[in-house]
């Protein structure tokens, strides 16, 4: 068993920390940031008004868009073009199932940094 770490932290306030997302062969692709985007999304139903509201480009937001789509079984948003209402987009019922399971996994995950950082006092 590991020998207790306190002696080398010194004086102060120590938090485990970290981040969360989930990867496709070795690449980002699921995480705040995109989930931010789907929400958003699906509140203002375009891909410009979103990344407008997260002060995104819009490149930058078709980009992750485009990443999710490539990189699940099934997209995750759908755009439309054009039309009498200048097209829009939307986020499938599988998005909604991955931002749900992503909101747990990130409650788990702060419940994991909050042991540790019990265990650090």
């Amino acid at each position: 068993m590991a020998k207790s770490i306190h002696p080398l932290l010194g004086k102060g306030a120590f938090t485990i920390n970290g981040s969360l997302w989930m990867e496709k062969n070795g690449q980002r692709f699921f995480g705040p940031g995109p989930v931010e985007l789907m929400e958003l999304i699906e509140e203002t139903g375009s891909i410009n008004q979103a990344a407008k509201k997260m002060k995104m480009s819009y490149k930058k937001a078709w980009e992750i868009v485009n990443n999710l789509n490539t990189m699940t079984a099934r997209p995750l948003v759908i755009t439309a073009t054009g039309g009498e209402k200048g097209g829009g987009s939307a986020i499938t019922d599988e998005a909604k199932q991955l931002i749900a399971y992503h909101r747990l996994l990130r409650e788990r995950f702060r419940k994991f940094l909050e042991a540790e950082t019990k265990r650090l006092k």
